[in-house]
């Protein structure tokens, strides 16, 4: 059985008298495609931003790898190898796909101004690796071919591609994305979730947040429901299809 790698623990957030999450508990687990669906205004991105450490939670508790996080900075969280990447890519759009890429590398130890002065062979030998290491994801994302492009120019699909690409050079143990198909051709919405799913056999998994709920079910391991701050339903695809809660959320869903 795999373990827990990340548990949400009885999380409450309100703002002012209004309660965007509502005593959420959820356990996800290492390994595969997790998904959190709900209709606007459920609490879903409320629920990411507390995980992330964006928001602090009023009562309960976030817990990754058995270490309670609902206290650390962003940055911190981010150390441990929880992981983000946005909705609306936030890329450096005047720079290269690869310089996008090699700017979320981990532990560059030219950084440091004396390697860069005394240990310049080291720096430039680990630099060469995390070339070959940013092309790799670039050619399993289906980018390979725009290596060199201004990240600018690139179409919006592409974008949320390199979005996703850039976070896997931070090697997470966990990536939570939204909305990964939004803005996206159904096609290419398909295609990034196979990559996801390649991806998550390799030793990845991913925490997903989506509103194109025919894709998200054809590959989430398992699927969460919130309506109005709380998680009213949980299970395989095939179950929360069968649970009246989830068209209690989903009016007209059939």
């Amino acid at each position: 059985m795999n373990e827990t790698l990340l548990k949400i623990d009885k999380v409450s957030r309100h703002f002012g008298g209004v309660y965007a999450v509502d005593g959420v508990s959820m356990d996800i687990n290492s390994g595969g495609i997790w998904g959190l669906v709900g209709p606007n205004g459920s609490g879903k991105s409320t629920l990411f931003n507390t995980i992330l450490g964006l928001y602090h939670p009023h009562s309960g508790g976030v817990y990754f790898k058995g270490v309670r996080i609902d206290n650390l900075a962003p940055y911190q969280i981010y150390d441990m190898g929880l992981v983000n990447a946005f909705q609306i890519p936030r890329l450096f759009p005047s720079m290269t796909v690869l310089d996008n890429m090699l700017v979320a590398a981990r532990g560059q130890m030219g950084d440091s101004l004396f390697n860069s002065l005394f240990l310049r062979q080291q720096w430039q030998e680990q630099e060469k690796g995390l070339v070959e290491e940013a092309m790799d994801i670039l050619d399993l994302i289906e980018l390979g071919g725009h290596t060199f492009s201004i990240a600018g120019e690139l179409s919006g699909g592409q974008r949320k591609l390199l979005e996703i690409a850039r976070s896997l050079m931070a090697k997470p143990t966990l990536l939570m994305l939204d909305e990964p198909a939004a803005g996206v051709n159904p096609i290419l919405g398909k295609k990034i979730f196979k990559k996801l799913h390649e991806l998550s056999g390799r030793g990845t998994t991913f925490f997903i947040v989506e509103h194109r709920l025919e894709i998200l079910f054809e590959f989430a391991s398992w699927v969460y429901v919130m309506d109005k701050g709380k998680r009213v339903a949980e299970g395989k695809s095939s179950d929360i299809l069968e649970e009246p809660a989830f068209y209690q959320a989903y009016p007209g869903k059939e």
